[in-house]
């Protein structure tokens, strides 16, 4: 079931029911381009059997960066440096999808062109940010007159990544990145209608967002992605999880969505996403998405069973680039080990 070829009602066609989650790589050009490196590493994984690829985080607008080296989609030319990739993805029959992302506060102005850094919250991320051994920035708490400054930034990267011929777009509101620093109450300390004060007042700011880039290239061309239950020096979660999942399901539903993306990034499944997917399952009936960490027995039995339609590697799809046909063939699968993070395999 989750190696042969599938009917999806949204994404038609796919090769399985396997997907490569969005990893960030950092790999681009010093123009933030896409290159044949990129182009290569993503047409493996597509030639392999891979029904649908999750590109890694691609940034928006230059102070929406947070990283060393990753892609952005802001210009034309940035655009046009994926439509090689994406023929070379779209030849193997294999769909995928840009990741728009903005960082919010998880960065420093050494990554946004000298701008500083904005979130929900104007408190910097604690730690340091590893891409520049530096302290986050100190960011500045957004006004709401600008959201819609903020929204058309994702709706001109939406509207660019489907001319260079990607598929759809994947909304980031997870890992701690901008959108989830409205959602999580420990982050949020607005005092406005988009703070900490309630739940609706949370997720405001990302279901603005999601109504705008639906309203701009359709529903059936947008996924979203969240992540309300995590290992991060522990296991991590929402405040008022299961009310705030089912109040952002139903508004998620009435905005038009389809298609939702519940990651953990590098956690076990069962004791993060997995929990919330079981949680969600009976209140979402569109394509929901997951895995990152099962088996191949455990991902058959969570499609057999109706908890996901498609199941996500990212780990596994580094080490193993003929991921789906090593699982096709029965081979052993090669565990990721760190060293492989600088390499594009």
């Amino acid at each position: 079931m989750l190696l042969t070829p599938v009917d999806h009602p949204v994404l038609g066609r796919l090769n399985s029911r396997v997907a490569m989650s969005a990893m960030t790589r950092g790999f681009a050009s010093d123009d933030h381009h896409g290159n044949s490196s990129i182009g290569s590493y993503y047409t493996r994984r597509a030639a392999a059997g891979v029904g649908l690829i999750l590109s890694e985080g691609i940034i928006v607008h230059p102070s929406a960066d947070g990283y060393v080296n990753v892609p952005r989609l802001h210009t034309a030319a940035q655009a046009d440096s994926w439509r090689p990739i994406l023929d070379a993805v779209h030849a193997y029959d294999a769909k995928m999808f840009a990741q728009l992302w903005h960082c919010g506060r998880i960065s420093h102005p050494e990554f946004t062109d000298g701008i500083q850094p904005v979130s929900s919250t104007n408190i910097a991320a604690t730690g340091i940010n590893r891409q520049n051994n530096k302290p986050y920035g100190e960011p500045r708490a957004l006004e709401i007159a600008e959201f819609p400054e903020i929204y058309e930034h994702f709706v001109h990267s939406a509207k660019l990544a489907l001319a260079a011929g990607f598929d759809g777009v994947e909304l980031h509101m997870g890992h701690g990145y901008l959108v989830d620093q409205f959602f999580d109450a420990r982050i949020n300390d607005r005092q406005d209608a988009y703070g900490s004060a309630n739940i609706e007042n949370r997720c405001r700011f990302g279901l603005g967002l999601l109504r705008a880039v639906v309203e701009a290239i359709g529903s059936n061309r947008v996924m979203v992605r969240i992540s309300p239950s995590r290992m991060m020096g522990g296991l991590y979660e929402w405040q008022d999880m299961m009310p705030m999942l089912a109040y952002l399901l139903k508004a998620f539903d009435q905005s038009g969505l389809k298609m939702l993306d519940v990651s953990c990034a590098n956690a076990d499944y069962y004791q993060t996403s997995g929990k919330v997917i079981r949680a969600i399952r009976p209140i979402w009936r569109h394509t929901l998405i997951g895995g990152a960490s099962l088996s191949l027995e455990q991902a058959e039995t969570e499609v057999a069973e109706s908890r996901l339609d498609l199941v996500t590697w990212g780990r596994a799809l580094i080490a193993n680039p003929d991921l789906v046909s090593k699982f096709r063939d029965g081979r052993p699968i090669l565990a990721f080990n760190d060293s492989m993070r600088d390499q594009l395999i």
